[in-house]
């Protein structure tokens, strides 16, 4: 894979795009890729620049080394109060960055997953883990709170009950249980995460309708705050769209001809 240094920003976050997938990844595996405030403006600048790519219809977002992200980085987490309020504007962009790109985003999980690391986790689309990793909220053990947005998000994905227990005890889960759970889609053999998740998202980029792959997804996120019935008004609103959309025929006639599709990026929003 070719690498793809963005605007020559150090190497602190890594960008690459290859096969239409563009793949961020932490790196300062020395550290097991705990964040620092230049690292999380990176992360979300790198974020946006993926998603205004038409070129790009799936992101993967890992980590080098062993770990996916420890957390903040406890050197500055010991700075005190004033350090660490230099966090909060580019945390409040952090939460919301993988959500509301228009992709789908896969994160592979590599290895430890911790406090900001655990809300990049669940901010993420579909989560592939390799057998090693772990995964910790710690918040509640660190005197902190549920940050970045992970409270809300966590109990859509767990269920309330599982939510809670996470975050009340910060107590480290395995990657069978975090599948279990429902925390990772996917548990994969050690060393394989990145693997999986890249031939994932290059299914998704060559043979699923980026207009799809971006109305579905926002479908998802409104639906979470819709009644029933404005989902279903909703859908069916966007039933009616999508059926004058090309993608549907193009679809019946790779079928037909026996060839992957051939989708055209949607209209830019």
């Amino acid at each position: 894979m070719t690498e793809i240094h963005v605007n020559g920003r150090g190497d602190a976050v890594q960008y690459a795009v290859a096969e239409s997938v563009a793949t961020i990844t932490l790196n300062r595996p020395e550290k097991r890729n705990a964040l620092t405030p230049a690292m999380v403006d990176r992360y979300v600048e790198l974020m946006r620049e993926a998603d205004d790519d038409p070129a790009v219809r799936a992101i993967v977002l890992t980590g080098a080394g062993k770990g996916f992200c420890a957390g903040a980085d406890l050197a500055l987490l010991a700075e005190g109060e004033q350090t660490l309020r230099t966090f909060i504007p580019g945390t409040a962009a952090i939460a919301d960055a993988a959500v509301r790109t228009r992709v789908p985003v896969i994160a592979a999980v590599n290895g430890a997953v911790a406090g900001i690391g655990f809300g990049l986790l669940v901010s993420a689309d579909v989560r592939i883990a390799s057998q090693e990793s772990i995964f910790t909220t710690a918040f509640a053990r660190l005197g902190l709170v549920a940050e970045y947005n992970t409270s809300w998000l966590l109990q859509r994905l767990l269920g309330l009950p599982n939510a809670m227990d996470l975050l009340l005890s910060g107590r480290t889960i395995d990657a069978d249980e975090a599948h279990r759970l429902g925390l990772v889609q996917r548990v994969v053999p050690a060393g394989t995460a990145l693997t999986a998740a890249l031939d994932y998202a290059r299914d998704l980029a060559h043979n699923c309708s980026p207009r799809s792959l971006s109305t579905i997804k926002s479908q998802v996120y409104a639906d979470a705050e819709r009644s029933r019935g404005e989902a279903l008004e909703a859908s069916v609103q966007l039933m009616g769209e999508s059926f004058s959309w090309p993608d549907l025929g193009e679809a019946i006639l790779a079928r037909q001809e026996k060839r992957p599709p051939n989708f055209s990026a949607p209209p830019a929003s």
